[in-house]
């Protein structure tokens, strides 16, 4: 991590822990907002204009956060309007890497627009003292050479309404009439299933580990339950929980499985779910933001949890 601009701390998952041995997760730093007329938004400055070529998206494909935003710009339409990089998914101990010719993983990129090696470098860029975490996905200005968010909940609500015209209109991911349910579904998931397969995977007691994977399977339930009667987790079309849900759950048997041994039962126990993230990945566009490689690669990379670094064979099927 950065403290002060410099580097003082090599990669730990830990980013804290609470009274209980249990993950806690850093809060993002950077909560600007893009819209229509550069107004400010629920947070930060205002200023951020949408506009075409202006934003760059700096993402991993190990990173279901990341997963999260890619998954929002195509589903709305944003490819033209917003460029990508995509990291080396293994982690090093200077976090992220861009990619080069000589040692990266295919489908990883070189830093087209500074040349940096690491993330960290364009961290730097935006705040020269930066004390905190490398995370992606990172949303960078690039008039004004700045990042304006690297909150992906923020990041996908921006892509769904804040570039106007600009984005495609048939698919809202946040519609008004179902904004108090998605915002219940996103809660409940978030604690319990999206960063709960974390607090198990980095739990550093016995308590903190059982507690995490209740929690994940009692969410796994919960899904598959609601999805008995329903083929998306709110109302009858694809929203913001929908896309929050499924970039954990295709990486479920993939590595939080066997990895953060989250190993009650695989996804493919469960009906519905399978269904349901079959249904998903099927969709135009949705399989170009998912690479189980670089799923596989970058989650056992951390050393911390596989010292060896030995990446499994399996699973080779997503369902």
């Amino acid at each position: 991590m950065l403290i002060n601009g410099h580097w003082a701390k090599d990669f730990d998952p830990v980013q804290g822990i609470d009274d209980e041995g249990g993950f806690v997760r850093e809060q993002s730093q950077f909560r600007n907002w893009i819209t229509t007329d550069g107004s400010p938004g629920p947070t930060g400055e205002g200023g951020f204009v949408a506009e075409p070529d202006r934003y760059h998206l700096y993402v991993a494909l190990i990173c279901p956060w990341a997963s999260r935003t890619l998954m929002a710009r195509k589903l709305k339409g944003l490819e033209d309007v917003i460029s990508i990089t995509v990291l080396d998914p293994r982690l090093t101990e200077k976090v992220w890497r861009f990619g080069d010719d000589k040692r990266s993983i295919p489908g990883t990129q070189s830093d087209s627009l500074y040349g940096a090696e690491y993330l960290y470098q364009i961290y730097l860029r935006a705040k020269s003292d930066y004390t905190g975490q490398i995370t992606v996905p990172v949303l960078w200005d690039k008039h004004k050479e700045t990042i304006v968010n690297n909150e992906s909940s923020d990041i996908i609500r921006m892509f769904n309404d804040g570039f106007g015209n600009l984005t495609r209109k048939s698919i809202d991911l946040y519609p008004i009439d179902l904004r108090p349910e998605i915002d219940d579904v996103n809660n409940r998931l978030y604690d319990h299933f999206n960063n709960g397969v974390y607090r198990a995977g980095f739990a550093t007691t016995q308590i903190a580990y059982e507690r995490a994977v209740q929690e994940v399977f009692d969410s796994l339930d919960w899904i598959d339950q609601r999805l008995d009667i329903q083929n998306y987790l709110v109302g009858d079309r694809l929203t913001e929980a929908d896309v929050r849900a499924f970039v954990t759950l295709i990486r479920f048997d993939l590595a939080y499985h066997g990895l953060f041994k989250t190993n009650l039962r695989q996804l493919r126990d469960y009906r519905n779910i399978t269904a349901y993230v079959k249904r998903i990945y099927e969709l135009p566009g949705i399989a170009e933001t998912i690479s189980p490689e670089h799923i596989k690669i970058g989650y056992y990379s951390i050393q911390a949890l596989n010292p060896s670094g030995i990446v499994p064979i399996g699973p080779t099927e997503l369902w």
